[in-house]
C-alpha cells in the first residue's frame, strides 16, 4: 500500500497544474467581475477578448465574484468571454542588462531595441528589511548639488522627498542628481509622466552617460491605473535586485503622488470608501509598505531614495505630502517664488530639513551651515520691508549683514542645469567663505 500511495503521490506531484477556467461577468469602469474562477488577492488572470489576451490583476472578491482591474485596455472583452488563471504572481525582470534601458512597468522594452537576455525575476511586492537588520546610515551622500551637500547634507541610504507643485523644476533638478551623484546604479520609475516629459527626461535630462548607469522604468498617464501603480513597484523591486548584489543604488520616483492617485482609482473602483481627500485608507497603508522598501538592509549594498510628491496649490498639508513626510528622513521643499524669479534649483532652505545631517556631516560644515541658515532667516523677516522701500538701514544689524550678503548667498544656492557638478570638498570651502562673512559682523 505504501509504494502504491507513494506512486500515486509522485505522479499527481509531477502532473502539469490544473488551469481553472472562469467568466467575465460585468465590466464596470475599470473593474471587472469574474466568475467560475477562484484566485487570491494579486493573483494573474488571463482574459480572451476579441483584441487578443488580457491580463488582468485580481483586487478583491465580493459576494463569490472576483473582483479584478486590467493590465491593459478593456476594448473588445465581451459578457462571459473566458477568464483563465495564469498561476503567476506579480514580477518584474531585473539583471546587469538592463542597464542604459527604458523599460514599462512589466519589463517589456519601450526604447525599440530587442529584449535583455540573462535577466531573474523579482517580485514587485517584496517585504521591507526587518528593522533590526538595518545597518545604520553613517556615510554622506553626495548630489553634486551644492544647495542639498552644503545644507541639507544627505546620507548613504536615506529617504528624502521632494516637494513642489506643478513646474518647479522637480523632474529637472532629479535629472541632475541622476548625473551627478556617486551611486553606481540609478533606478527612475517615472508613474503617470506624459509621453514628452519622458523623452526630455531620458534625453536632456539623463543624457547619454546619466543612462548608461541607469534603468528607467515608465508608466505613462494614458495607462490603466494599476499599470502606473506597478511602475513604482517594479522600479523598488529592480533597486532591490542591485542592491542584493552589494552596490550602491540611487532609486528616483516621480511622483508618489501619482502613485497614490493610481491606487486611489483602483481602490474606489472597487468600491473601497474613501476617506480623506476621496483617498482611501487602503493607500495610506500602501505608502509605508512601498518607501520602507528603500535604504539600508543586512547586506553591504544600499539604497538611497529620492521620492518627488505633486503639492497640489503649493500647499504641504496635503494628505498624500503629510503621510509621506512622516515616513521619510527628511524632505526638500521647491519654492514657486523662487522658481518664478529663475533661480534654479529653487530650494526654499529654511523650509528643508535632513534628519540625518547630524548623523553624516562633520560638525564644521553643519555649524557653517546653521551660521549661513541664520542670515537667510533674518532676510526673510525683513523681505516685505525691504520690497517695497520701508526698511531702514541699521535697524537690525542681523538683516543688514544678511541683505549685504544676498548676492553672494544666492550665488552659492543658484546652479546652472548643465553646470559641472560642485565636488563635496568645493562644497564646503565656498560655504565656509559665506559663514566666516556673518561671523566677523
Amino acid at each position: 500500500m505504501s509504494d502504491a500511495f507513494a506512486r500515486i503521490f509522485e505522479a499527481v506531484r509531477s502532473a502539469p497544474a490544473h488551469t481553472p477556467v472562469g467568466t467575465v461577468i460585468d465590466v464596470v469602469g475599470t473593474m471587472l467581475e469574474i466568475g467560475g474562477v477562484r484566485a487570491a488577492v494579486g493573483d494573474c488572470l488571463e482574459i480572451t477578448s476579441t483584441s487578443g489576451l488580457l491580463p488582468v490583476e485580481v483586487v478583491g472578491f465580493r459576494q463569490g465574484k472576483l473582483l479584478a482591474t486590467p493590465l491593459g485596455s478593456t476594448s473588445g472583452i465581451r459578457p462571459g468571454a473566458r477568464v483563465v488563471h495564469t498561476h503567476r504572481g506579480a514580477t518584474v525582470p531585473a539583471g546587469e542588462a538592463l542597464l542604459g534601458r527604458v523599460i514599462d512597468s512589466f519589463g517589456v522594452p519601450l526604447d525599440g531595441l530587442p529584449k535583455p537576455p540573462k535577466l531573474r525575476r523579482c517580485p514587485v511586492n517584496a517585504a521591507p528589511p526587518s528593522a533590526f537588520s538595518r545597518r545604520p546610515i553613517v556615510q554622506p551622500f553626495e548630489t553634486g548639488v551644492r544647495v542639498i551637500d552644503g545644507f541639507l547634507s544627505l546620507g548613504l541610504g536615506q529617504r528624502v522627498g521632494i516637494f513642489a507643485g506643478a513646474g518647479v523644476g522637480k523632474s529637472t533638478l532629479l535629472g541632475m542628481i541622476c548625473r551627478s551623484s556617486q551611486a553606481d546604479v540609478n533606478v527612475v520609475a517615472l508613474v503617470g509622466e506624459r509621453g514628452r516629459e519622458l523623452n526630455d527626461f531620458v534625453r536632456n535630462g539623463l543624457g547619454e552617460t546619466g543612462l548608461a548607469r541607469s534603468v528607467v522604468v515608465a508608466a505613462t498617464s494614458d495607462q490603466p491605473p494599476l499599470v502606473r501603480a506597478r511602475a513604482a513597484e517594479a522600479a523598488t523591486a529592480i533597486a532591490e535586485h542591485f542592491r542584493d548584489q552589494g552596490k550602491s543604488v540611487l532609486l528616483i520616483m516621480d511622483s508618489v503622488t501619482r502613485y497614490a492617485m493610481a491606487l486611489r482609482e483602483t481602490a474606489l473602483a472597487a468600491g473601497e470608501p474613501p476617506a480623506t481627500k476621496g483617498y482611501t485608507p487602503s493607500v495610506f497603508a500602501a505608502l509605508p509598505r512601498l518607501l520602507e522598501r528603500a535604504g539600508t538592509s543586512a547586506g553591504p549594498g544600499v539604497i538611497t531614495a529620492l521620492y518627488t510628491v505633486l503639492v497640489e496649490g503649493d500647499d504641504l498639508s496635503d494628505p498624500i505630502a503629510d503621510a509621506v513626510r512622516s515616513i521619510l528622513d527628511g524632505h526638500i521643499v521647491l519654492s514657486r517664488n523662487l522658481g518664478e524669479r529663475g533661480h534654479f534649483p529653487a530650494v526654499d532652505v529654511l523650509a528643508s530639513v535632513s534628519r540625518l545631517a547630524l548623523d553624516v556631516a562633520e560638525p564644521s560644515l553643519l555649524k557653517d551651515a546653521a551660521q549661513v541658515r541664520g542670515m537667510l532667516g533674518a532676510y526673510r523677516e525683513v523681505a516685505d520691508l525691504i520690497q517695497v522701500g520701508a526698511y531702514v538701514d541699521g535697524s537690525d544689524p542681523a538683516a543688514d549683514l544678511a541683505r549685504r550678503l544676498m548676492p553672494q548667498i544666492e550665488q552659492f544656492t543658484r546652479q546652472d542645469v548643465h553646470e559641472k557638478r560642485t565636488s563635496f570638498g568645493e562644497t564646503k570651502a565656498r560655504l565656509r567663505v559665506l559663514a566666516n562673512h556673518g561671523a566677523k559682523r
